[in-house]
């Protein structure tokens, strides 16, 4: 095995401009064992700007609306176009994007999946600018394609998953020379049906292709220094976090913070690969470091995650611990409504499901609730809107007496009323149900009790 093997991920933000280019083939160029890079498509180069991904959509809906897609395409050409002159590459980059761009439209190859084909379009651009201008600096560099680096996934157009025959495959791109370049955000159907990830899916490739060559670590270079410990929208210059466990991971994204997609990581997660975040503007900046296990020294909670958009259905029926398969019975309702569910609290007599606001619209919910007072003979039903939750995390919570107690008195300190309390079986995180327009200052009492005091 080749020690220090990397692998490094640059988001849309580090591969915005030409600028930010050459600060990623500096830090590539800077270590030796970066030995595979994987990119994302051009991100927003300032506040207003539109990321590339959202114009080649944008360019895929004009086609199915049978609109002029000119307009939109010479957009996105003129976006690679500074790009690619800036570099000092030439324009025939520009030529293989745009004959690409006609091909995905015209073929009928591409009936099934055409919406697919054109979001990769960014990724797939990008890596070959990239690779063209490591080459250009004298420096031996290969443009890979998913396909050929044997990244297989699931026929699921927009939400593929990864199969598992592919990480033996991508073992053998250690065997190759020079730096290889591959896009992120999609793969290939075993048919050889182009189908990206859900969004946010070039993370999953980076933590695919680290997995998969076994690398010693997973660089995700993004545009911030560090995870920190609260959302710092609402707690200026919060604490940053040095060290964290992929359980702490998971919940934290999961809730609200934005730096990973929460399925993001389980490639690495599970080859037990250590991950570090690190921002490519200040690329010499430790960053945060995800790993297996750590040592609970930072006290029992490491991060405050929330988010808003969150709606409760309460059921309520006298004995309903009695009545067997009741709640399969009431989710079952919300499959064939097709309503996922993120949490179910229950009691002896009660029960509520916790949904993403988008999820039940205002039209849906009138019918649920019809279909749970009818099938479910219920005592009371009620849908409560405009709720938010909070998590607090960390590994040192499963052997630390009186964290719920701390976090209640937190609340009571915000005058916050709690909605809903409901503890992870993991022991690893205590979500709180609270009204959205209290979730700042809760979150502020919270911070204030477990990293200031």
């Amino acid at each position: 095995m080749v020690i220090g093997m990397k692998v490094a991920k640059f988001g849309g933000s580090s591969v915005a401009t030409a600028d930010m280019l050459k600060k990623v083939s500096r830090i590539v160029l800077s270590d030796p064992d970066r030995k595979f890079v994987v990119v994302s498509a051009p991100g927003k180069r300032f506040d207003g700007d539109v990321k590339v991904t959202d114009m080649f959509i944008e360019l895929g809906e004009s086609f199915l609306n049978g609109q002029s897609v000119e307009p939109v395409l010479n957009r996105i050409i003129d976006r690679f176009h500074s790009i690619v002159h800036e570099l000092g590459l030439p324009d025939g980059l520009l030529s293989e994007i745009k004959d690409s761009v006609w091909a995905i439209l015209k073929d009928d190859q591409y009936k099934s999946n055409r919406l697919d084909a054109l979001k990769a379009m960014g990724e797939d651009s990008l890596a070959k600018i990239l690779s063209g201008y490591l080459q250009s600096l004298g420096h031996q560099a290969h443009y890979v394609n998913p396909k050929d680096a044997g990244i297989i996934v699931s026929n699921e157009p927009g939400s593929a998953q990864v199969l598992e025959e592919s990480f033996e495959r991508l073992y053998s791109l250690r065997n190759r020379d020079g730096i290889l370049v591959i896009p992120g955000f999609f793969g290939y159907t075993k048919e050889g049906n182009l189908m990206t990830f859900p969004r946010g899916g070039s993370d999953i490739t980076g933590s695919i292709v680290a997995a998969g060559v076994r690398a010693d670590l997973y660089e995700n270079f993004t545009d911030v220094d560090s995870v920190y410990c609260v959302n710092p929208s609402i707690i200026k210059k919060p604490k940053e976090i040095k060290t964290l466990t992929y359980r702490e991971m998971r919940e934290l994204s999961y809730a609200g913070f934005s730096v990973f997609h929460d399925e993001a990581l389980i490639p690495a997660f599970q080859a037990k690969i250590p991950v570090c975040i690190k921002n490519t503007n200040h690329p010499e900046k430790p960053g945060t470091m995800i790993v297996a296990e750590r040592d609970a020294t930072n006290g029992p909670v490491i991060g405050i995650a929330s988010d808003t958009g969150f709606v409760s259905i309460y059921v309520s029926k006298y004995l309903m611990n009695r009545e067997l398969g009741f709640g399969k019975n009431l989710l079952e309702i919300l499959v064939d409504e097709h309503i996922s569910f993120e949490h179910a609290p229950s009691g002896i007599d009660d029960m509520s499901v916790i949904i993403r606001e988008n999820q039940l619209p205002e039209e849906k919910e009138e019918r649920v609730i019809k279909r749970i007072k009818e099938e479910l003979k219920v005592d009371t039903v009620s849908v409560e809107r405009n709720l938010a939750m909070i998590m607090i995390v960390g590994e040192g919570m499963n052997s630390t007496i009186g964290v719920a107690s701390r976090a209640t008195e937190a609340f009571a300190r915000a005058n916050v009323n709690i909605e809903m309390i409901n503890q992870g079986s993991s022991e690893v995180s205590m979500m709180f149900g609270v009204k959205s327009d209290k979730l700042e200052p809760a979150v502020k009492s919270l911070y204030e009790l477990f990293f200031q005091n």
